[in-house]
């Protein structure tokens, strides 16, 4: 996120005379600073002068939707600038848009206050007449009020820019299909059209044996160098340094050819499917965990949709904690009733409690060579998983609240990564309510992000967000659904 920038705009009106638009630019800088020198926010906070016109505004905000580092932009109303000077700019504006209601001080002098005090601070009407031109133009955006020194106001920004970097990261995805997805898989499908339309990502398909030939070329020295870094990564089994020592040289060939294909293609997100292998000798395992580790997006059985949140949590939070999971199985014990969440070997060690362990077991399916695999639990903790589905007219991403938890017991015989987790606000309520919603089976589960930056996210794709949360009932979420479905229709318009 180092080379992401938001531009700090901030209004206000010739009328005011030369020294009051000095004091406006000067105050106005020291709020912009302020932001920019928060490690809640992230990106750079970059200044821009006081716009007093239309055609100044217009101008920085065509300017904000030309510069690729922008990835937002924060509007604040120091004094009263007229809104009908804003409706071009923001009717213009493709940068996702902040709405800082805030003011140069904190305590008001009051043995000192005089009209010049008065005309100088403004923000308290300047921000509500702000305020009604959004709403007249239907702009989204997110509202903070509050101080910037209040550190619940730099948090709430900080989340909205780490969705803002997630946002530009969708609008410039490439994402590649090795094969079609699960045959007979319904969720796995969707609308990749309007996918690109709505969130930007272009989805592309080739063929598994396009991937093959650049398996099969990657270089003996290349694959020497990468055995090596796992033997000191990660705790590799003996029978892979050993007897099985060419299946973990393939696994590596595997990483060396998928990561050169994408990296050749621009793509960064991807998918695979164990119907279709090609020429592949082994399901990849190992290389698409390290390379989800890496910040890629990933979907198993040809799930580009997953993939794509996967990608775009991962942006928004560059190493944090995000991997592709899946809900499995259930412990119904009463009164301790968690999830076990897991994948055939795809999860990402990002999660992980501890160091991977390296291992090589058979895997019942797609009928090729035993893969190698990163073992581990994922460590405990907050986090929420999300889902994305396309309901045919539109898409709709459901999130729930989740604490991960160390396994009830050990897992000795399950050879692969996995998540257990309590979900909010309790499992029949989260189950109900994600069978209603129609979320997915595949998910992204992250420890980095949180439902504000998700809400945040879903505004700027303009995309329903269902939530399940510690106050989710199910007869009111079932009304929330219904509630949203009419929304949305009227939304499109006919």
């Amino acid at each position: 996120m180092t080379t992401h920038e938001i531009w700090f705009l901030t209004g206000s009106q010739g009328l005011y005379g030369p020294e009051t638009l000095e004091q406006v630019a000067s105050q106005s800088r020291q709020i912009a600073a302020a932001l920019d020198e928060s490690p809640a926010v992230g990106p750079r906070v970059v200044w821009k002068p006081v716009l007093t016109s239309a055609g100044d505004i217009l101008k920085v905000c065509l300017e904000a939707n030309a510069d690729p580092d922008v990835v937002g932009v924060v509007a604040w109303m120091h004094t009263f600038s007229p809104a009908k000077m804003w409706i071009a700019g923001l009717d213009a504006l493709r940068t996702p848009l902040l709405h800082l209601h805030t003011q140069s001080n904190v305590a008001l002098p009051w043995a000192d206050i005089d009209m010049d005090f008065m005309n100088l601070n403004q923000a308290a009407h300047g921000d509500r007449e702000f305020g009604y031109i959004q709403s007249r133009l239907g702009v989204a955006r997110k509202t903070v009020a509050g101080h910037v020194t209040d550190p619940r106001v730099a948090q709430r920004i900080g989340a909205w820019a780490r969705a803002a970097a997630g946002y530009a990261e969708m609008r410039s995805l490439k994402l590649v299909r090795f094969g079609d997805n699960m045959r007979d898989v319904a969720v796995t499908e969707g609308d990749k059209v309007e996918a690109q339309l709505r969130f930007g990502v272009s989805v592309n398909t080739y063929g598994v044996n396009d991937l093959v030939e650049a398996v099969d070329a990657a270089a003996d020295a290349d694959v020497d160098k990468l055995v090596k870094e796992y033997a000191d990564t990660y705790r590799v089994s003996s029978a892979l340094l050993g007897e099985r020592s060419e299946a973990l040289r393939y696994a590596a060939r595997i990483e060396l050819g998928l990561r050169g294909f994408l990296d050749a293609g621009g793509y960064k997100a991807f998918t695979t499917n164990f119907e279709d292998l090609g020429g592949l000798r082994q399901l990849p395992g190992l290389a698409v965990q390290r390379l989800m580790a890496d910040g890629y997006g990933f979907g198993g059985e040809g799930d580009w949709k997953t993939s794509v949140l996967v990608r775009t949590l991962k942006a928004m939070v560059p190493g944090g904690g995000t991997s592709f999971m899946e809900d499995y199985t259930y412990d119904l014990t009463p009164g301790n009733e968690v999830i076990l969440g897991a994948h055939m070997l795809e999860v990402c060690p990002s999660i992980a409690a501890d160091t991977p362990s390296c291992e090589i077991h058979p895997l019942g399916i797609g009928g090729r060579e035993d893969p190698v695999r990163l073992v581990f639990d994922a460590a405990p903790g907050p986090a929420v998983v999300l889902g994305l589905a396309d309901l045919g007219e539109r898409f709709r991403l459901v999130a729930n609240e989740i604490e991960v938890v160390p396994p009830s017991a050990p897992l000795p015989k399950l050879p692969v990564a996995r998540a257990v987790w309590k979900p909010a606000p309790d499992l029949a309520t989260s189950a109900e309510s994600w069978l209603t919603a129609g979320g997915p089976h595949h998910t992204v589960l992250s420890s980095a992000v949180g439902v504000e930056e998700l809400h945040d996210l879903a505004e700027m794709v303009g995309t329903e967000l269902l939530v399940i949360d510690a106050d989710t009932t199910p007869r009111q979420f079932a009304k929330e659904v219904r509630w949203n479905a009419a929304y949305y229709r009227l939304a499109r318009g006919f």
